[in-house]
């Protein structure tokens, strides 16, 4: 089976993207299917590269072209109106979007913790967290993680004032911190810290798990039409992610190697890096042996709370946990040992 990948630009506008994958959805073939990562390709989305070119789609039957997004929002949108088939999205981000309308649940949680962090140089001026008051924060601007920044400074008990956040693009981000234009970046732990490890400085990763607010991440959406039509093709692809997953985890160096055919321009080590933070979030702390992927109740619930307190969910939306995830598309993957085909 040919490895279909489309190399397309990092950051592509939704008003562009979206009308170019109007064909894109099913393909002509009931095994022809997309998935759109959350943003542009970058070294985290190894295991997607891996699950194509490793053969683990295609030992499901399936033949899956990956697309890159721009944003969680625009990926949400595309799986709701049938522009792809599959999107890899923030969990936080899938629930505004379900509160506001959507018809689509996560079906596979890649993420069982946050990758929200604070992302410094070991050069600068912060180390902890108790280095923050004072300082300058650059963000990308609108998004889950900003949105919720409040909730953080609670947690540290500062108020919005101590802390000066200032807006930058993504390309921008990493050279302004390393020419020292502010101090930090809020990003993810598993982007931007291997990025600045990636220009020779030693990244400085603040956790937002390590001040309490240790949330589900991102995984697999797919829509209420794909889970009622198409049930057995889901939990066949969630079959493939998963084991693709685990398997880069154990093998990231040959996930690398897959990453590399198709994307260019992050060295081995980056992308190692990048797997690394990435393989860290599988499973929430001291459930370790929960199966791989699953959801409970009582962290959605948690996560419907911040989205109505911080992400702008309005308070009349009664967004139950049954409306957003599900766990009934999902095998029991063992967490080690898994073999590519």
């Amino acid at each position: 089976m040919m490895r279909r990948i489309h190399r397309w630009g990092a950051a592509i506008a939704a008003a562009i993207l979206l009308p170019t994958l109007a064909a894109c959805g099913t393909g002509n073939s009931e095994n022809a299917m997309s998935l759109m990562v959350d943003v542009g390709y970058l070294p985290k989305h190894a295991p997607f590269f891996a699950a194509v070119d490793r053969g683990f789609f295609a030992q499901e039957g399936l033949d899956v072209t990956v697309m890159p997004g721009s944003g969680s929002g625009n990926t949400i949108t595309a799986v709701d109106t049938g522009k792809v088939d599959a999107g890899w999205a923030d969990f936080g981000v899938t629930i505004l979007s379900q509160g506001r309308g959507a018809k689509i649940k996560q079906v596979d949680l890649l993420q069982a913790r946050s990758a929200y962090a604070v992302v410094g140089t070991d050069d600068g001026r912060i180390h902890g967290w108790g280095d923050l008051k004072g300082k300058t924060v650059a963000t990308e601007g609108a998004g889950a993680m900003t949105a919720m920044w409040p909730y953080a400074m609670r947690k540290l008990g500062l108020t919005e004032r101590d802390v000066t956040v200032v807006h930058a693009t993504s390309s921008a981000k990493i050279p302004g911190l390393v020419a020292e234009q502010w101090d930090a970046n809020l990003a993810m732990s598993v982007s931007d810290g291997p990025a600045v490890d990636a220009v020779g400085k030693k990244p400085v990763i603040l956790k937002w798990s390590d001040i309490g607010i240790d949330l589900y991440g991102n995984g697999i959406i797919f829509s209420e039409e794909q889970l009622t039509n198409r049930p057995d093709r889901v939990k066949r692809f969630n079959r493939a992610m998963q084991r693709a997953y685990l398997w880069s985890c154990e093998h990231p160096a040959d996930a690398a190697e897959s990453f590399h055919r198709e994307v260019q321009g992050y060295e081995t080590r980056t992308v190692e890096l990048a797997l690394s933070e990435q393989c860290a979030l599988n499973f929430r702390v001291g459930r370790e042996g929960d199966p791989y992927g699953h959801m409970t109740d009582d962290e959605v619930v948690t996560m419907i709370d911040v989205a109505h307190e911080f992400l702008g969910l309005d308070r009349s939306s009664t967004v139950r946990p049954d409306q957003v995830y599900s766990n009934d598309y999902l095998d029991d993957v063992p967490p080690h040992g898994i073999q590519a085909p």
